[in-house]
């Protein structure tokens, strides 16, 4: 009898996974069953503002691959709207619930892929039966958001609750369709992936676009009328809204899992190992934004939900339980967003997290342009670095300008995975040509700054 992979979670880390084990192991050795909630597999979340937006078409043009070009060519049976109940780790079964066609199935496994990823973060007040609330997590919740905003009565007044990459972006899809939008954050700034400082930029370039920001101000409720949202409660007053969008972050998505018995780290997210095996136990598999996995600077256990993980974890497990051997290294919560036309990247530790990470470190600020000054184009780029006393190894680093600014992150990500020194990194042979970048390319400015930096404290 030919072996059974069971992958619940029909998106990047699960699929992943299931075809890199159907490329080590045909048919006829390797039988995989795929169950997913959802209408669709191997979709774009990431892209889901874009489409809101109207910027790209959708929902096909974010799907990878779907449903059945994984049955034909990759011979698997995937279920779509399968949602998994209950695991048996003793009798290795699997229940699923049709939850269109109603009923149960049980089905048996030799290894389990576990990639169920997150769900929106939802305090007690976001649970409402008011038409016009939508999360942002599935292709499923962008069709809905789609429907509400091309429905009647048109929706005029946005509120984005929440300030993370969702909620800044959706800020700015919502603003691009022409609708108010106020942006609603419970801490003292929005984009906290950065630092203050960092992060001020950002805010002032919404506020510019026509946002409005509203801080240090936590929500407590909604107002409903004729059963539609009509106002989110603060505790300075109810802001109108004829559409929310709750942007309060994500967590693992391991309800299941830790009713099943697997172990669950300090982050929330499954406890896997190296080759992406859940801890203790054996032929059980999970990658994605439902596992906690090592930072790389910091040593620690993080929680950071991104796709370009998801699928590299997807993907050395699914090596793996084809028969071959491959390991995740671990991140260093390398990501990249952009507000209109400003862009932001962020690599390594912020400051907070450094100090609780118990490094000595210094931060610096370098002001330089995108392109040589002269060069028509020319915009305002600042980088942050931090970098450890004494030896001057880069611990983190953030970017906020405009063209050309985000994708610079990628070389101080490198710089960062490599355990270079600021001083090393004013060696770096970086590209220059005016329309790109001037003679001092911004990331060698901001490594000097901080090499003088250094030398100061130390003499």
């Amino acid at each position: 009898m030919a072996q059974r992979l069971i992958v619940i979670g029909g998106d990047a880390a699960g699929m992943s996974a299931a075809s890199q084990a159907r490329r080590r192991r045909d048919r006829d050795d390797l039988e995989i069953m795929v169950f997913e909630r959802g209408h669709f597999t191997s979709y774009s979340a990431c892209g889901i503002p874009y489409w809101i937006s109207g910027l790209v078409s959708g929902p096909e043009a974010l799907i990878a691959r779907d449903p059945q070009t994984f049955r034909t060519t990759y011979a698997m049976d995937v279920r779509l709207r399968h949602e998994v109940t209950a695991i048996d780790l003793d009798r290795r079964e699997v229940v699923a619930r049709d939850l269109e066609g109603g009923g149960e199935v049980r089905e048996r496994f030799d290894d389990l892929m576990y990639a169920t990823g997150a769900v929106p973060v939802q305090p007690p007040w976001a649970a409402t039966d008011a038409g016009g609330v939508f999360g942002m997590q599935t292709l499923d919740d962008g069709a809905a958001l789609r429907d509400w905003l091309e429905g009647e009565p048109r929706p005029r007044r946005a509120v984005v609750i929440g300030g993370g990459y969702i909620g800044v972006e959706m800020a700015e899809a919502l603003m691009q369709r022409g609708l108010t939008v106020t942006l609603v954050e419970a801490g003292s700034q929005p984009m906290a992936t950065v630092d203050g400082d960092m992060a001020e930029l950002v805010a002032d370039a919404m506020r510019g676009l026509g946002v409005t920001i509203r801080t240090d101000l936590p929500v407590t409720g909604l107002e409903q009328r004729d059963g539609r949202v009509s106002a989110v409660v603060t505790a300075e007053g109810p802001i109108p809204a004829d559409v929310v969008v709750l942007g309060l972050g994500v967590r693992p998505n391991t309800a299941l899992a830790e009713a099943s018995g697997f172990p669950i780290g300090t982050t929330g997210g499954i406890r896997v190992d190296r080759r992406m095996r859940v801890t203790g136990l054996s032929g059980v598999w999970a990658a994605g934004d439902c596992v906690e996995t090592l930072h790389r600077v910091s040593g620690m256990p993080v929680h950071v939900p991104l796709g370009t993980h998801a699928n590299k974890q997807g993907r050395a497990a699914g090596i793996n339980i084809g028969g071959g051997y491959a390991t995740f290294a671990g991140v260093i919560g390398t990501a990249v967003t952009k507000v209109c036309d400003l862009e932001v990247g962020r690599t390594g530790l912020r400051e907070r997290e450094a100090t609780l990470a118990g490094f000595d470190f210094v931060s610096v600020v370098a002001e330089s342009t995108n392109r040589a000054g002269y060069y028509p184009g020319a915009r305002p780029m600042t980088v942050k670095l931090i970098a450890e006393r004494p030896s001057g190894r880069l611990l983190g680093a953030q970017i906020v300008g405009w063209s050309e600014a985000a994708k610079r992150i990628d070389t101080l990500a490198v710089a960062l995975w490599n355990g270079m020194t600021v001083d090393d990194m004013t060696s770096l042979d970086l590209g220059y040509a005016p329309p790109y970048a001037p003679v001092w390319d911004p990331v060698l400015v901001a490594a000097r700054k901080a090499v003088d930096a250094l030398a100061a404290l130390d003499r």
